[in-house]
Order: C-alpha cells, then sequence, then structure tokens
C-alpha cells in the first residue's frame, strides 16, 4: 500500500517530492548532492557550515557553501552559538549565494561542535535557540528558514515538541526532526512517537529523520508520524539511488536496486566528478570513502574494498575498477 507524499509548501518553495538528503560533513558535497538530486531526491543540503567560519570569509568554509543551479532546490546549513553572528552569516549566504533554504543545525551531536553551544547543545537552552533562530528569520526574509534538531539533550530533557512549537512563532518554515537525543549519538532507536507529538503541536511541515533505510521503513514512518517528507542521511552512503528505491519508482530512467555492474557504473561516474571538482589527491582519498559504501553486500566485496584502500592515483582506480568488472562478469576473484 504505497502512499505517496503530497507536495509540500515549505515558505515560497513548492517541494514536489519531499525526499531530503540530509546534511552530511565530509559526505554530501557537490558530486554527492548532484548523484542524489539525480536519483529522486526532492531537496538537498550542503555540509554544515560554520557561522563564524563565513563571517571570517574563511575559504574553506565558503567553498563548501557553493553549488550550481541543477542542484536546486538547496538548502544551506550553518551552525553558530550567537544569535548575530549566525544572523549575519546567514544574510552573507543569501547575499552571495541566493540559496533556496536556510537551515540552522540544531541537531549535531559532535562534542566539538556542541561543547560551545552550538548544534544540538542549544535544546538545553531554549531561549538562546529562539535568539538565534529570530536573528537568522529576520537577517533573510526572501527565502525559508528552517530547522533540524534532535529530540533533546538526554532522555530526561525530551524538548522537541516545545522547541517546535516556539520555532513556528518564531517563523520557522519546516522542520526536521532526528528523535534521538544528543547523548545517544546515532546508537539505539530513534523516538519516532516525537515526530508525530511535534507534528500534531505544529502547523508548518514536519520532516521525519532517522532510521529509514527501507520503503517499508519509510511507509511505516509516514503512517505512524504522518509527517509530510522524510530526510535520508546515513542510509544513502554508497546508495544515492534510495530516493528512487523509498518511492519505488521504477522505470527505464530510475535506478533502484541495482546490481554490481550498475554500482561499479555509479561509483566511476561519481569518482569522474570527484576527479572534475577537487584536486588528484583529494579525489582519491574521497573516492575510498564511498567506495567504502558501495562495495559491500556482494561475494568478494572485503577483498575489492581492500584493494581501493592500497590505491594511491587515478588511474590505478580507473583500472582497479575496469578489473573488477571483468572478474565480477566471469565471477573470479
Amino acid at each position: 500500500n504505497h502512499r505517496k507524499f503530497i507536495p509540500v509548501q515549505i515558505g515560497n518553495l513548492d517541494i514536489v517530492n519531499p525526499l531530503f538528503l540530509a546534511p552530511m560533513a565530509g559526505i554530501t558535497d557537490h558530486p554527492f548532492r548532484i548523484l542524489c538530486r539525480e536519483m529522486g531526491a526532492g531537496v538537498v543540503f550542503t555540509e554544515f557550515v560554520s557561522a563564524n567560519g563565513i563571517i571570517r570569509e574563511n575559504m574553506k568554509t565558503l567553498e563548501l557553501m557553493k553549488f550550481t543551479e541543477n542542484e536546486r532546490p538547496i538548502g544551506i546549513q550553518l551552525f553558530g552559538e550567537t544569535p548575530d553572528i549566525v544572523g549575519n552569516s546567514a544574510k552573507m549566504v543569501y547575499d552571495m549565494l541566493k540559496p533556496d533554504i536556510i537551515d540552522i543545525n540544531y541537531g549535531c551531536p559532535v562534542p566539538k561542535v556542541t561543547k560551545k553551544g552550538a548544534g544540538s547543545a542549544a535544546l538545553k537552552d531554549l531561549c538562546l535557540m529562539d535568539d538565534i533562530t529570530q536573528a537568522v528569520v529576520e537577517a533573510v526574509s526572501e527565502i525559508p528558514v528552517t530547522v533540524k534538531m534532535r529530540a533533546g539533550w538526554d532522555q530526561d530533557s525530551l524538548v522537541s515538541t516545545e522547541a517546535g512549537v516556539r520555532m513556528e512563532k518564531i517563523g520557522v518554515a519546516a522542520i526536521t526532526l532526528h528523535p534521538r537525543t544528543t547523548k545517544q549519538q546515532f546508537s539505539g532507536m530513534s523516538n519516532w512517537k516525537l515526530i508525530k507529538e511535534l507534528k500534531d503541536a505544529v502547523k508548518i511541515p514536519v520532516i521525519g529523520n532517522g532510521d529509514v533505510k527501507t520503503s517499508e521503513d519509510y511507509n511505516k514512518m509516514k503512517a505512524e508520524t504522518g509527517c509530510d517528507g522524510v530526510m535520508i542521511g546515513r542510509a544513502a552512503l554508497g546508495k544515492p539511488w534510495i530516493f528512487n528505491s523509498l518511492q519505488k519508482k521504477s522505470s527505464e530512467k530510475f535506478i533502484i536496486d541495482p546490481d554490481i555492474a550498475q554500482i561499479i557504473n555509479i561509483s566511476r561516474r561519481h569518482f569522474v566528478m570527484l576527479t572534475e571538482y577537487y584536486n588528484k589527491n583529494l579525489s582519491v582519498n574521497l573516492a575510498k570513502k564511498h567506495f567504502n559504501y558501495y562495495f559491500k553486500g556482494f561475494d568478494g566485496a572485503s577483498f575489492w574494498r581492500k584493494q581501493f584502500m592500497q590505491i594511491e592515483n587515478t588511474d590505478e582506480i580507473f583500472s582497479l575498477l575496469e578489473k573488477m568488472e571483468k572478474a565480477l562478469a566471469s565471477n573470479l576473484y
């Protein structure tokens, strides 16, 4: 019983296909976003970007935000702990790049971010969360501001519903909820009941996030929570086609369950895009990271993953992909 999502209105944006690629540090760069857009993602997000880095015009930070027209609709996600800095950085981002959405990160559980009071640490201080959000909403009136948050700091302080109601009052256009606590990091199960609770408490769109890996999970999350969209994070690693497969879009055009030959082709294309976007060394290192996810779950997968880990230059990657293709075609390892 596959129920299609109805298009979702986020501010002035009409999201026809409310399947979102989550911002992931070191993963959701330009090549990966393009692949996910082509394979069914309705909206993609950049890696999260430091508001302080934007204000200082740090080149590395500015590089993380660059995108191309064919990635739209795209959101840029900011994190920071000082309202005026996050507000000013949002204005700078809008003036420079005109993204479709500015998203505020209240979800990152990494200590490096939270010990300064940014990311999910804001959930410990809802007044600070209000102030940061207010500053951003006032700074960019032209496009929707959204937030991505966790359930709370720990099990004793589940604040997502209260925080969501406050965010809506301030003028946030949509909320993504990853219903784990900061303390849980990425372990344990996420508590989908909190998504339903938030959905019942606010009128703006609520996007569910956490533990959706299959179309069964996807349909279950929609049915149990009534969420308006679903955001996919780690389940897209090595599987950019997951967006198609969740919607069961099967036709010649849509890859939903690729065989290993198709996966080799997708990973080759991904690598070509990496080489066009980065310098040689970096593209090889990033390819290794992605290939670790692509090449799983078939006979001999670990043998090939080990081979890729030893590679030092781009030519070797192309020849190993070719070798792998031939070997798998004749089932020799």
